[in-house]
């Protein structure tokens, strides 16, 4: 009974699914506007969040590494986005992030190193780029990015703490979190 209160927050991410699809139009693109960017997506918050769920889970070095492989890859495909380089795809880039992130937590995946680190990569790269072709041609990248990178530690930060803290209760929480997340990731593709 305990875990299915895991399950309150599913109608939320329901309702706020079509939210989800890119979202441009933040007013002035500066340090602000790159700090909210990443927060106003469900598909982003959802991904970073389960990204520090996931690192905690894995435990020791891979609390801080994953979270730090995400940003700079999300660096790289910002970088890359910004300079019209963006993939193409790259909003199903960012869904797909959000599935196979929530199906890690959900299954408490624990993968060899290298492929951990190279999923989290493409996932960061997705967003990074997803966020920088979204950023109109007068926008101060540097500072956009700048917020960007600190929203982004900070979902992360989120996640890693909301998992300290499920492991510390029940660590099945961090499963239905998981299954939660994934449970958003396919609201989103209905959407």
């Amino acid at each position: 009974m305990r875990h299915l209160r895991a399950l309150r927050f599913l109608p939320i991410l329901l309702i706020a699914a079509p939210m989800a699809q890119a979202h441009p139009g933040h007013g002035p693109v500066d340090f602000l506007s790159g700090l909210v960017h990443p927060l106003t997506g469900w598909d982003h918050v959802l991904a970073m969040v389960a990204v520090g769920i996931w690192a905690t889970q894995l435990g020791g070095r891979a609390r801080w590494a994953i979270p730090a492989a995400f940003v700079g890859a999300m660096i790289l495909g910002a970088a890359a986005g910004i300079a019209g380089y963006a993939p193409h795809g790259v909003e199903t880039g960012v869904l797909a992030s959000v599935l196979v992130l929530g199906m890690l937590v959900a299954s408490a995946a624990r993968l060899p190193l290298g492929a951990g680190f190279a999923l989290i990569a493409l996932a960061g790269a997705f967003h990074g780029a997803a966020h920088g072709a979204e950023m109109p041609p007068q926008a101060d990248s540097l500072r956009f990015l700048g917020g960007m990178i600190v929203a982004t530690a900070a979902l992360h930060a989120a996640g890693v703490a909301a998992g300290l803290a499920a492991m510390r209760r029940n660590p099945v929480l961090l499963r239905w979190a998981g299954a939660a997340i994934l449970g958003g990731g396919v609201a989103l593709l209905c959407a």
